[in-house]
């Protein structure tokens, strides 16, 4: 996980405050219990069970302990007072990949609300690294698994 700043829509930092009590007061009890019923079945060197019902429990906290770092850095982002002279967090940008000449739109979004299968990319991914800053007309190459993409920011939108 990041140190630095994640920027969320209010609404997302709500869903993330929402999920973080339901791990504490709901899953983490249930964790607890799932610990103590397994306990009782007997040997705990040979006790399967138990040891699933630990690993849950770790995973879990773990979870808990990432989603609280990233509640802790949030900033809250107003959707009305963004930028559109530059590609920044919540902006939409139109590229076109100069190499195969499609376009796409994508929104730049923090790393919590990424999703590619609704061309949301996170700002910290390396295309989203390339193109915050950059202007409508600019070519960003960015370096990716790939190789080098080049692209030509047509359009930003908030």
């Amino acid at each position: 996980m990041s140190s630095e700043t994640n920027y969320v829509k209010k609404e997302t930092f709500e869903q993330m405050k929402a999920e973080l009590q339901h791990m504490k007061g709901v899953q983490r009890p249930a964790a607890s219990r799932a610990i103590a019923e397994a306990r009782e079945k007997g040997d705990l060197k040979e006790n399967a069970e138990y040891d699933a019902a630990k690993e849950a429990q770790g995973m879990l906290e773990a979870k808990i302990k990432q989603l609280e770092g990233i509640i802790a850095t949030a900033r809250i982002v107003d959707e009305e007072n963004i930028d559109t002279s530059k590609v920044s967090i919540l902006t939409k940008v139109t590229l076109t990949n100069l190499g195969t000449k499609k376009k796409i739109t994508y929104q730049i979004v923090s790393e919590k609300e990424a999703d590619l299968k609704q061309s949301k990319i996170s700002a910290f991914s390396p295309i989203g690294r390339g193109l915050l800053g950059k202007a409508v007309g600019e070519t960003a190459e960015i370096q990716v698994p790939a190789g080098v993409i080049k692209f030509k920011i047509e359009d930003i939108t908030a």
